[in-house]
């Protein structure tokens, strides 16, 4: 399983297309095959980035799930309307995978030479 990470910069302006365009993938994404965590928008500190995040088995499942999301009506017509409207100024994607698992109990007690933590 990997998880896809976008970072979007957005027009601060805008937010509320940025909000809409998010529901709409809300409904489109998971359809489509990914397993969505979700969409976040700026809500202290900075006003112009926003992020989407969701969970795809591998990279090949993403190329498919990325034509079925190109073939969706309601993913067709949000591409346009993000278009349209240019609230998104920039949009990165990242591919990372979650190492840090099991999050409770450690299984093996922690290196002596293992110090301090995060």
């Amino acid at each position: 399983m990997i998880t896809c990470f976008i970072r979007y910069e957005i027009d601060p302006f805008k937010a509320p297309a940025f909000e809409e365009y998010a529901r709409n993938w809300g409904q489109a994404i998971p359809r489509c095959g990914a397993d969505l965590i979700g969409y976040f928008a700026p809500h202290e500190g900075s006003s112009t980035t926003a992020y989407g995040v969701y969970n795809i088995e591998s990279l090949a499942a993403y190329e498919a799930y990325r034509a079925r999301l190109r073939g969706d009506p309601l993913g067709r017509q949000n591409y346009e309307f993000a278009r349209r409207e240019q609230f998104i100024r920039k949009e990165d994607r990242i591919f990372l995978r979650l190492v840090s698992t099991p999050h409770a109990a450690l299984i093996h007690p922690p290196s002596p030479a293992i110090s301090g933590g995060p």
